[in-house]
């Protein structure tokens, strides 16, 4: 599996990240009458982003290996590293905001974390399925 099929397999993941930007910044005023905080929704977009790269790094670092189990440590592991991830930026947002937490935020950021991770299991199948014997 060539680095090229890798890389254009994760252009999808980038993609939702522009859109799902943009459309934050576009529609602030909007958001802003649902009591949905901006800031806490891009913030937590470009945490996901991250926490799904470093995710979808893991995978296809693992690819190259001729054992199925590291592949399935991988992804297991690219999973658990992106909920801590999120965790504790979750923590450090409740301890900064304090009694301002914006409940509408998380739970969009919970939404935006649910639609990063179909998106990666549904490329990574695909990706897997291209090797013949994972």
């Amino acid at each position: 599996m060539s680095n090229n099929s890798v890389s254009r397999s994760f252009r999808p993941l980038l993609l939702l990240f522009i859109i799902t930007t943009a459309w934050f910044i576009t529609s602030r005023a909007r958001l802003a009458r649902w009591d949905v905080n901006t800031d806490v929704l891009i913030i937590g977009n470009v945490v996901l982003f991250a926490a799904t790269a470093v995710s979808f790094y893991l995978f296809s670092r693992s690819m190259g290996s001729q054992k199925p189990l590291a592949i399935v440590r991988a992804v297991y592991g690219g999973v658990f590293s992106k909920m801590m991830i999120c965790l504790i930026t979750v923590f450090i947002y409740i301890s900064i905001a304090g009694k301002g937490v914006n409940k509408a935020g998380i739970f969009g950021c919970m939404f935006l974390y649910l639609l990063y991770t179909i998106f990666e299991v549904v490329i990574l199948m695909k990706l897997s399925k291209q090797k013949k014997n994972v």
